[in-house]
């Protein structure tokens, strides 16, 4: 199975999907019962002037991504889409690497510290009576 996230795939990670802010990246992250785990990759042509850049962007994040899904670092059913940032220049597939997994850390942690926060929100609501069907 490839690893690249299909074209007609990255509007639903857009729109459906969480960010997480790295130095060197921005990570994407859409989860679901019938994702697959692949990634896909946008680099801007204002972080990098030159197609030669862009291009060489790319390939970094596709090879880091695909080396750590060889790992088994990253959860899987999870579709990502890596936005390159004007840092990612000059830099080695390690330092891509590193990045990604802590992206991937960041945003697990991130993701279930929030739904914790609004299932115990909802449970104190409907334990005092003013959530839904409260009359």
């Amino acid at each position: 199975m490839s690893t690249r996230l299909p074209g007609a795939k990255y509007k639903r990670v857009f729109d459906r999907g969480r960010s997480v802010k790295g130095r060197l990246l921005v990570a994407w992250r859409f989860s679901s019962p019938d994702a697959d785990q692949q990634a896909g990759v946008v680099v801007s042509k204002k972080s990098f002037h030159e197609a030669v850049d862009r291009n060489r962007a790319k390939r970094l994040m596709r090879e880091a991504f695909r080396l750590l899904v060889k790992e088994g670092a990253l959860p899987e059913k999870t579709e990502w889409v890596f936005v390159g940032r004007a840092a990612l220049g000059g830099k080695r597939c390690a330092d891509v690497m590193r990045e990604i997994r802590w992206l991937a850390e960041r945003s697990s942690t991130i993701f279930t510290e929030r739904r914790s926060a609004i299932s115990t929100e909802r449970r104190s609501t409907n334990s005092t009576g003013k959530g839904k069907g409260a009359n």
